[in-house]
Formats: structure tokens, sequence, C-alpha cells
């Protein structure tokens, strides 16, 4: 027998993700997600560094962690994405707090729900609250993932995680290989959450494994997504995603970035996109089918802003 997930919401069935995804697609619009965090924290001057990258936010100045999520809530989002993308016990590990998995990605996920709970009642829905779940080793390197039974018991402690914390949904992503894909959102969906998977997809759409993007997405909407996407590559690459996105019968989302972070010199600007440039780029994934757009690294929350803008001029 295969395994049984629960289909169950963090929400009531009404602002649940796939309903909140329902609703737009037959209002003739799509959600809007957030931007980048870490990029974003060392643009407000916070340190960064691997091992633990955006997790020193949460380390040395979770205020400012707040206050970005919170612009990103001004912004007019429908959701943020709680600062956990580095918080599993592997990652913190490498710097010596691997028994702090569990309040670290609790503290990501109360400072992103303190700053979606400031929307007023009269600007709309409530803002969700989704948890991240990258990759366990680098999300560039496809090379390093673990065997299966790693993969299984580490996604699945961080998912536990994150649903302990009581995100609405979680998000994969970032994924660079169909396995660690599948084993992650099995993992999500074995501990109750509604998910979203998305992957790295850079050229001719195909993943960093060089893996078809359409058998990644194959082999995650089995499983019972709600939804798949691409992450973290550069405008100019989405335009060969989107036929396979469309085909892929799924919802679907894309969140460009506007370059890469680097350990050495930080954050490395691949692509120069103005807010407004950006926000019109985003346009064509709309009229492509995208039902939710926002950015990743590199993107502030005036590139968000912008999008909403246009969402709002239709």
């Amino acid at each position: 027998m295969g395994a049984q997930y629960n289909d169950a919401e963090p929400r009531s069935s009404e602002d649940g993700l796939a309903a909140r995804v329902t609703a737009a697609r037959a209002g003739g619009t799509a959600l809007l997600l957030d931007g980048a965090t870490g990029t974003e924290l060392e643009r407000r001057g916070i340190r960064s560094g691997l091992p633990l990258w955006s997790t020193l936010g949460l380390l040395d100045a979770p205020e400012t962690v707040r206050a970005i999520h919170q612009d990103y809530v001004q912004a007019g989002v429908d959701a943020v994405t709680a600062n956990t993308f580095r918080t599993q016990r592997r990652v913190l590990a490498n710097a010596g707090m691997g028994e702090r998995a569990g309040e670290l990605t609790a503290r990501a996920v109360t400072l992103a729900r303190e700053a979606a709970g400031k929307r007023r009642p009269e600007d709309g829905r409530p803002v969700l609250v989704l948890g991240s779940a990258p990759t366990l080793e680098d999300c560039y390197r496809p090379d390093l993932v673990p065997d299966d039974a790693t993969l299984g018991r580490e996604h699945a402690e961080h998912a536990e995680n994150l649903m302990a914390a009581g995100v609405d949904a979680i998000l994969v992503e970032t994924m660079n290989s169909v396995r660690e894909a599948r084993a992650a959102t099995r993992a999500a969906r074995e501990a109750g959450a509604a998910v979203w998977t998305s992957f790295v997809s850079w050229e001719d759409a195909a993943l960093l494994s060089g893996e078809p993007l359409a058998e990644a997405i194959a082999a995650v909407a089995e499983l019972g997504v709600v939804g798949v996407g691409v992450n973290c590559l550069p405008p100019s690459g989405v335009s060969a995603c989107l036929p396979v996105l469309r085909a892929g019968g799924l919802p679907f989302s894309v969140q460009a970035n506007l370059g890469a972070p680097d350990d050495e010199i930080g954050f490395t600007r691949s692509e120069d996109c103005a807010p407004e440039t950006f926000a019109a780029t985003a346009g064509t994934w709309l009229e492509a089918g995208a039902s939710a757009v926002g950015g990743c690294c590199g993107t502030t929350p005036a590139h968000i802003s912008a999008i909403a803008g246009a969402l709002q001029r239709g």
C-alpha cells in the first residue's frame, strides 16, 4: 500500500492555499507571493554567510526579519514565506547548533505570522504563511543530494517542525533533482501540509541535475501537490519553462531572481531590473497562465509592490 496523505489544510477550507488559488483563477487573477528574504537582509546591512546565511537574521536581527515580511505584506502579497530556508538540523549542525532546529524554525514562523497579522481586515483575506523547505545541501549542487534514507528522515523532521510552528502550507522550493523533490514533497504531505513544489530550471527547461522539468512535475504531481513552479532562475530563463509548466496541468508559479548570493562577495546581481520592468516581465508569466508570481534572490518589496500595482490595474 502506498503512503497516505492528509488533505487537510491548517486554515479553514475557505482560506487554505488550494482554495485561494481556485478563487484567484476563477476571478481571472493570480496569487501574489513575496520576494527575497536573504538578499534583502544583506541589503539592509545584516551579516550573512554560509552555512547559516539568512538564518543569521533570526539570531542577530529578528526585528529586521519581521520588518521585511511586513514590507511585503504592505506591498499587497497574498502569502509570505517564513525565513526557514536554512533552519534544518543539518545546516545548523555545521554551525554547532543542530539541536536548535525546532526553536529557530518556530521563531521564523512566528515573525512571519506577526507580520501577516498586520494586514487590516478591510484589505482582504488574511495573508498566508508558507514554510520554506529547500534542499538539504546547496541548491545549486545536485551532486551533493544525500541518499534516500537521509532525505526521508531529514525532510520529515523539517516538515514536522514547520507544521508544529503553525504554517499554513509548505513551499518545497529550489529543488535541483527529482529524487530530492519527491522526498521533500512526500515528507511535507505526510506531515499533513498543503504543498507547493518549485524547481530550479535554468536552461532548456531542465533541472540542474539535467532531468527534464516535465519529469519533475509529473513526479510530484502524483503526491497531491497544490501546484508546481520554478524559482531562483533569471527572468531571461523563464520563457523556456512556461510551456512545460502549462502542460503539466497544475496551477504553477514563477519566482525569478535578479542574481545569486555569494559567500565571499555577497549578492551578485546578474540582471539589472527595475521594479516596473520586473512587473512587466511578470505580466508575461501571468499571460502564459501562471497562478502565482513573486520574486527570489535580489528582488525587494518595491519589485513586489510593482507587480501588485499591475495586478490591480488588470
